[in-house]
């Protein structure tokens, strides 16, 4: 099981395949580098492809502190350093965004182009809902609130889906896995501060993707940061929800390779 120490923290990554250019997928909260297997088994055999679990998420370490936006953002440029793969594509959705966007407004340097889904550039909207289900996985655990999250998680088209039902449940099974320890990563987001006035600083080619269905960020946020990164192509991902990377592979991974043989 590959790691690296990241600012007292063992990380856990994996790397996928071989490529002249890497690219790079940070992904949301409560999942891992799971949530975007569909990518890697599609560009694998093109690129270096590289995942790896946010800190308390995953397979990765669950420390003590480090779990707002900020610290994420500097650890996942130790992790580009430290693995000598730069510059990257970097591809973030959601909380994955939330540092996608750090890094490409703050180390340049690092990337070769910025890839957002279902993500948001401003603060969380929905803190006291959150911060209830924060509170009842705290006494509870994640089992008990784990329906109505795969409600906030995906689409109504997908759970609707009679002939997609047994990959609905696998999901559900892996969203059970987080223990207790998951509120840290929770907290992290929900109270984290928005950095609009950061984004004029994303130079780099920017592709911005977001589920009509999202609830969680609904598109009006990925029009915002549309908005307000000049270089941006902003794509709608139809029937998707809130993990377009798994609802709608085919269209995610569509929209990704257009781009990355042209991004500039």
């Amino acid at each position: 099981m590959p790691t690296i120490k990241i600012n007292n923290c063992n990380y856990y990554y994996e790397v996928h395949g071989e490529g002249p250019e890497t690219i790079v997928f940070s992904h949301g909260l409560l999942w891992s580098g799971y949530l975007f297997h569909k990518q890697v088994a599609y560009f694998k055999n093109r690129y270096r492809v590289i995942t790896y679990d946010h800190r308390g998420q995953g397979k990765s370490e669950v420390t003590k502190t480090g779990y707002d936006m900020d610290s994420l953002y500097e650890d996942a440029a130790l992790l580009i350093e430290h693995l000598q793969l730069g510059p990257v594509h970097f591809a973030g959705l959601s909380m994955g965004g939330f540092v996608a966007m750090r890094l490409a407004a703050r180390r340049p340097d690092l990337l070769k182009s910025l890839i957002l889904m279902e993500t948001s550039a401003q603060p969380e909207p929905n803190t006291l809902k959150y911060t209830f289900l924060t509170s009842v996985v705290k006494l509870l655990g994640v089992g008990v609130v784990a329906k109505p999250v795969m409600k906030i998680m995906f689409g109504d088209t997908f759970l609707q889906d009679a002939s997609r039902k047994i990959e609905e449940i696998e999901l559900e099974t892996e969203l059970k896995k987080n223990k207790k320890t998951i509120v840290k990563a929770v907290e992290g987001v929900i109270r984290r501060k928005g950095i609009e006035n950061e984004l004029v600083n994303i130079k780099c080619p920017t592709l911005i993707m977001v589920g009509d269905q999202d609830k969680a960020t609904v598109p009006a946020k990925a029009e915002f940061i549309h908005q307000h990164i000049p270089q941006s192509i902003l794509v709608y991902i139809i029937n998707a929800g809130h993990s377009s990377s798994i609802e709608e592979p085919e269209q995610v991974n569509k929209a990704m390779d257009d781009f990355l043989r042209n991004p500039s």
